[in-house]
């Protein structure tokens, strides 16, 4: 039988023990994808002594389609854009540009909701350490991954996927997205990440919030 986590801190806490050669060094931020992933990475934070933030993903889907991606925008300016699904499905630069100015509205808000007066981290030349509560199709975290890297000279200088439990192939469904990929467990029969928690109900954005206020944030070098 595979191993039921109690909540997601536990399960934070358990994917923290497969990072754990992270651990106390230099340039390493843990970027939590709201709103499950954040108690995750808050366990992993505090286990690492790094600084906590979220990555706030927003998809662009085609106006007519809206959940086909044709791109996604993540905290700090970074987009990710399919030019050729863009192309394919015959959407014109101004339609394009009219779907991110509504997705950037609508992360600044939540940006703002979660942050509240603290700034994004910085992530770029660090070794940024992307959480999550868990990977059905990967689709979410996929987008965070490729905006992260759409940065460019304000790009990590190292990604790592990390998550307490994936489908057996998630590795092989990230690709070179990340640099590294790190799974507390990959179970072989899956049906959705909740099956694995005794807990798993919903992350409020009250608990967001606190988790964030209550990580530790030394300042980086």
């Amino acid at each position: 039988m595979e191993r039921i986590f109690l909540n997601r801190a536990a399960a934070g806490r358990a994917l923290a023990r497969s990072l754990q050669a992270y651990a106390q060094r230099p340039g390493v931020v843990v970027l939590a994808l709201p709103r499950g992933g954040v108690p995750v990475g808050f366990e992993v934070a505090m286990a690492l002594h790094a600084p906590l933030d979220v990555l706030m993903v927003r998809k662009l889907g085609v106006p007519w389609q809206s959940e086909l991606a044709m791109g996604a925008i993540a905290s700090g300016g970074a987009l990710h854009v399919d030019r050729r699904l863009m192309r394919e499905a015959g959407v014109s630069d101004v339609q394009f540009e009219s779907v991110l100015a509504e997705a950037q509205r609508e992360l600044a808000r939540r940006e703002a909701l979660y942050r509240e007066y603290r700034p994004a981290a910085d992530v770029a030349g660090r070794i940024a350490i992307v959480v999550d509560d868990g990977m059905a199709t990967g689709a979410t975290l996929l987008a965070a991954l490729r905006a992260l890297r759409a940065l460019g000279e304000q790009a990590p200088a190292k990604l790592v996927a990390a998550l307490p439990v994936a489908p057996v192939d998630a590795g092989r469904r990230l690709g070179d997205a990340a640099d590294e990929f790190v799974c507390a467990m990959t179970p072989q029969v899956f049906f959705s990440v909740g099956q694995f928690y005794q807990d798993f109900g919903e992350t409020t954005d009250d608990d967001v919030r606190a988790l964030l206020g209550a990580a530790f944030t030394p300042p980086l070098p």
